[in-house]
């Protein structure tokens, strides 16, 4: 079976890696040998063992009945919904690892799939390697997932360790980051959570099986965390990680993406550097943990080239892949949780507007720290609406 790469950077160059490393593995496990034949990019790569399958119009691949499978990874919604769109119309299987395009498109693309009988596949659109939909899609499916807590990206942190265990300050620690290309040269993506928002959002429609939209759950960055948050996170032996929330409620989900503190219980408080990793909550199973690289050129191609082998080995098939094009209306009153507050005020001040449970002495002069009784979102705001300007220098969630 022939197959074509769109897009050939750091993914697109891997999944041509994988194909030619595992040549023999994968031809094994599919039953025929897959064969790459056409690279759709910009670049023309002189000199490079990739220039003669190097085209430049997205029409030569969806136009072209020899090829049997296209992988996308471009990235962003446009152009490659309009040329993923046009592979699917001809007949032809395609597994993306673009995370925009499958949270603003996916259950458009999956209709285009079933309707001309093929395959969507979108595996390394979450957690880079770790195989959580097609874990939540299949394993899970004699369960109901009543929550799923994740660290799904890499950038944000390595960023937090780097901060954790050296205590460098978020603009050196971003900087480092940049130049071992952990992160991009715009970082805003990452560092304010908009990655993750459209990861949790992809997860939490497949297993509402409708369209959640990301532009509808709170998000909250990390570009405020700073060396001082931390100093408390040691004091109180947590980890501030940024993660990705989705939890059931009744018949929707409360969904957010923010920075939390973890205590030493929790699975996901030892997940350090660009490493990722899923939460799962099960009703029958219970909790479970998947984890690994979550980005990268071969972990993330090992994800692609896995949904190759999956559309090759059942090729006659369509998509069956339930995700529906109706909204899910988030619920928006969530669980209570107790905060972390870091405030100028004195502590009598603080108590008289918070249920405080327990202070916290960082030895950081003009401030101190606070951990709230448990309270729903809309306590903690009729209480942070009383503090005067200036006087709330951080709040953190506890988990």
């Amino acid at each position: 079976m022939n197959v074509a790469i769109m897009g050939f950077g750091t993914i697109g160059s891997g999944v041509a890696e994988v194909l030619s490393t595992n040549s023999a593995l994968i031809e094994e496990r599919v039953g025929q040998k897959l064969t790459l034949t056409k690279v759709l990019d910009l670049r023309d790569f002189e000199g490079d063992p990739v220039a003669p399958l190097i085209v430049h119009d997205y029409k030569e691949i969806a136009q072209d009945d020899s090829i049997d499978l296209v992988v996308e990874t471009m990235g962003g919604v446009e152009p490659a919904f309009t040329f993923v769109k046009a592979m699917l119309e001809n007949g032809k299987h395609v597994t993306t690892s673009n995370k925009a395009l499958v949270a603003d498109k996916g259950a458009e693309l999956l209709a285009i799939a079933k309707e001309h009988g093929v395959q969507f596949q979108f595996e390394a659109s979450v957690g880079g390697g770790i195989p959580i939909i097609r874990t939540i899609l299949s394993c899970l499916t004699g369960d109901e997932i009543e929550e799923i807590v994740g660290i799904v990206n890499g950038t944000t942190n390595y960023m937090m360790t780097k901060m954790a265990e050296e205590g460098s300050g978020f603009d050196d620690v971003l900087k480092e980051a940049q130049a071992n290309g952990y992160a991009e040269a715009d970082p805003t993506a990452d560092i304010e959570g908009h990655d993750a928002t459209r990861k949790i959002a992809i997860l939490t429609s497949l297993v509402a099986q409708a369209q959640v939209d990301y532009e509808d759950i709170p998000v909250e960055g990390i570009s405020h965390i700073t060396s001082a948050d931390f100093a408390y996170a040691k004091k109180l032996g947590r980890a501030v990680k940024l993660l990705a929330v989705s939890r059931r409620a009744g018949d929707s989900f409360t969904v957010r993406v923010a920075p939390y503190l973890l205590s030493e219980e929790h699975p996901l408080f030892a997940v350090h550097g660009v490493m990722n990793a899923v939460y799962v909550v099960g009703n029958m199973l219970g909790p479970s943990m998947y984890y690994g690289s979550g980005a990268g050129s071969l972990p993330t191609a090992s994800a692609v080239v896995g949904d190759l082998v999956h559309m090759a080995r059942y090729h006659d098939e369509a998509s069956t892949i339930r995700w529906s094009k109706e909204k899910v209306a988030l619920e928006t009153q969530e669980r209570p949780y107790k905060n972390f507050l870091r405030t100028s005020l004195s502590e009598a001040e603080v108590r008289d507007i918070f249920p405080v449970a327990e202070t916290v002495d960082a030895g950081i002069a003009g401030e101190i720290g606070v951990i709230t009784d448990e309270m729903t979102e809309q306590e903690y705001q009729a209480a942070a609406g009383r503090l005067a300007d200036g006087a709330l220098l951080q709040r953190l969630r506890l988990a």
